[in-house]
């Protein structure tokens, strides 16, 4: 017939191969030298976003929470949300320890570009998050007069009901105390063996790093906070 030409196989296109079926070359090892740093650096980049902005875990050096958390548990601190809501009595909360707080120093929180170092190998496990932050529930709230009484809490005179406390949990007496515009009234769950409030004050709401909504170690005593 005019115009027929019989098939030819290009040198890109085995016959009987349609062009999708066609198998890629796997990477070079010069090409994979090249991705990997930039892999880890992404991923590590990653951790640092999620830890600072998002939510960070956090270990638990003392028994001031005893027993709704132990000595070397580890919680997930939500960062957002008290975006979304204000905090509530009963939360607890992870805050940059007080100045006033026993064996903390003035000027001993690491500042610039070690803060920003330390926070990156944090972010990816290469180091310990620090003690300087403290863990504790929200007690009293802005505006709101505590007082321990009797073994009791009592916030503007009512006895306050503590579900969470173990059985017989007897509190020192102390005040009564007003917390004050932008304040927070904190207390340890072990109340015979806590620097909390009691100690060094109300909280400043600014200084609340986040909400611990999930102990995620160990395994057997997962559970939402």
């Amino acid at each position: 017939m005019i115009g027929w030409r019989p098939a030819v196989a290009t040198a890109h296109e085995p016959p009987g191969l349609p062009p999708f079926a066609m198998e890629e070359a796997p990477p070079s090892r010069g090409q994979l030298a090249k991705e990997i740093p930039l892999l880890i650096g992404l991923a590590i980049l990653i951790a640092f976003l999620v830890k600072t902005f998002v939510a960070q875990a956090f270990y638990i050096p003392s028994g001031s929470m005893i027993p709704q958390l132990d000595i070397g548990d580890r919680v997930v601190v939500s960062k957002v949300s008290y975006d979304l809501h204000d905090p509530n009595r009963g939360d607890i909360i992870v805050f940059d320890a007080p100045p006033n707080a026993p064996g903390v120093t003035q000027g001993s929180k690491s500042t610039g570009v070690g803060r920003v170092v330390r926070n990156i190998f944090e972010s990816i496990g290469v180091l310990q998050p620090s003690t300087e932050e403290y863990i504790k529930r929200i007690i009293g709230l802005p505006g709101e007069t505590v007082q321990g009484k009797d073994g009791h809490v009592f916030i503007n005179g009512q006895e306050l009901v503590e579900p969470y406390l173990p059985p017989g949990t007897t509190t020192s007496d102390f005040g009564p105390i007003t917390v004050p515009k932008g304040g927070l009234w904190v207390m340890g769950d072990n109340r015979t063996n806590s620097s909390d409030s009691r100690v060094f004050g109300a909280i400043r709401r600014r200084t609340v790093v986040g909400r611990a909504i999930l102990r995620v170690w160990p395994i057997h005593r997962i559970a939402f906070l």
